[in-house]
């Protein structure tokens, strides 16, 4: 088998020398010079002529599997703990709401005990039936003042001249009704 040579008649190996692994064995180096790129630990020989084949430098790669494995594991992580702390937000509002409406519930519970209280005292009784429900004590006499410029003996709504009153919407809403089943 003939060796390949350049143009200059020299050998393909660096600077004439000759050809890759013939001459040097592996782990040796030049003298006062560093190897130009790691060794390959074994070339795989071709069948039958015995050549070596050429095998490409390893490229790198952009993610390896252990770091796709671990980006993997930490999104499932991420998803796995998204609803849980979703729940746990969704819970501290609820408390949180609840808390404020027992507050204004204690307020108003305080409110109508003191209004109780109140009813505990007898003149406060006899003042409210007093004042609502115009009853008086025994032996009492009961006296009703009449304003005479209030007591009208006929309806407003009857005096010639008088402005009517307003009518309630219901009543309004119903003659818009018939009036449209008219037409």
């Amino acid at each position: 088998m003939q060796q390949r040579t350049r143009p200059g008649g020299r050998g393909i190996g660096p600077r004439g020398s000759a050809p890759r692994g013939q001459g040097e064995r592996r782990g040796t180096q030049r003298a006062g010079r560093a190897p130009s790129r790691p060794m390959v630990a074994r070339r795989a020989v071709a069948t039958g002529a015995g050549a070596a084949l050429r095998t490409r430098a390893p490229q790198p790669r952009r993610f390896t599997s252990r770091a796709v494995v671990l980006s993997l594991v930490l999104l499932v992580l991420l998803l796995a703990y998204a609803y849980p702390v979703r729940v746990y937000l969704a819970q501290q509002a609820e408390i949180e709401a609840l808390e404020e409406s027992q507050q204004r519930q204690s307020v108003k519970v305080a409110e109508m005990q003191a209004r109780a209280k109140k009813w505990d005292d007898p003149e406060y009784v006899i003042s409210q039936a007093r004042q609502r429900l115009h009853m008086v004590l025994p032996g009492e006499k009961p006296y009703v003042v009449v304003d005479p410029a209030n007591n009208q003996a006929t309806d407003p709504a009857e005096l010639p001249g008088a402005p009517k009153p307003p009518r309630p919407w219901y009543d309004k809403l119903w003659s818009s009704v018939e009036a449209a089943d008219k037409q």
